[in-house]
This record gives structure tokens, sequence and C-alpha cells, in this order.
């Protein structure tokens, strides 16, 4: 799998990553170290304990990151996500965080199949 299909995979923007990051070399760096962060498990633990102020720090981190490496899909999801904790949870957490989980994966996923194919 190329770093462009795995953008592909993951429902990203690879066009416009590459236009904030002046390399492929670059791209692939920020991309494999996307699954060593910790905001994903913090989001999901935050929520298991109902703990939404330290939920909504981890769910707008996620955002962030997935804006600066234009993975669109786990970005919107997680936009979604962080708005509705901004002032304490809303009844769309449930199925926000739904979504933000099958997103994450499909995410995670491509970038482990982009790894494996690099041998790493």
């Amino acid at each position: 799998m190329t770093l462009q299909e795995c953008y592909i995979a993951l429902g990203g923007d690879f066009e416009d990553v590459k236009r904030r990051l002046p390399t492929d070399r670059m791209v692939q760096k920020f991309v494999l170290k996307f699954l060593n962060d910790s905001s994903y498990q913090l989001l999901c633990d935050s929520l298991e304990s109902k703990n939404y102020p330290e939920a909504f720090r981890a769910a707008h981190t996620i955002k962030g990151v997935c804006q600066n490496l234009s993975f669109t899909c786990l970005q919107q999801s997680s936009e979604q996500l962080t708005e509705a904790l901004r002032d304490g949870p809303s009844p769309e957490v449930p199925a926000l965080y739904a979504q933000v989980q099958a997103d994450y994966k499909k995410t995670a996923d491509a970038i482990r199949a982009f790894q494996e194919g690099l041998g790493e």
C-alpha cells in the first residue's frame, strides 16, 4: 500500500497534507506516529469514567491532530464529538462517540496496513 492509498483507505486528503508537509517522508513520519498518540485511549477512558472535561480535551486533541494530518473522516467525527462535549455532555455524545470509534478503527487499520507494507 502506498501512502496515497493509505489516505484513501482512511478517508483523508493526501493533496491537502502535501500542501502542509513538504515531502512524502515527512507525511509518512507523522502518519506512523499517529498510532502512538494516547489521545484516543484517553477519550475512551474519560468517557467510561464520565470525566467529560477530560473527554472534551482528548476529543479536541484528536480533532487537531487529524486536521493537521488531513485525516478528514476522523477529523469531522471528532469535531462533532468535541462540540457535543464542549459545555458538558449532550444527548448526542453516545452516537457521536460510536462514530469516532468506527472512524478511529478505520484510520488505525489503514495506517497499520501501510506500516506492514513498509516492513516496520
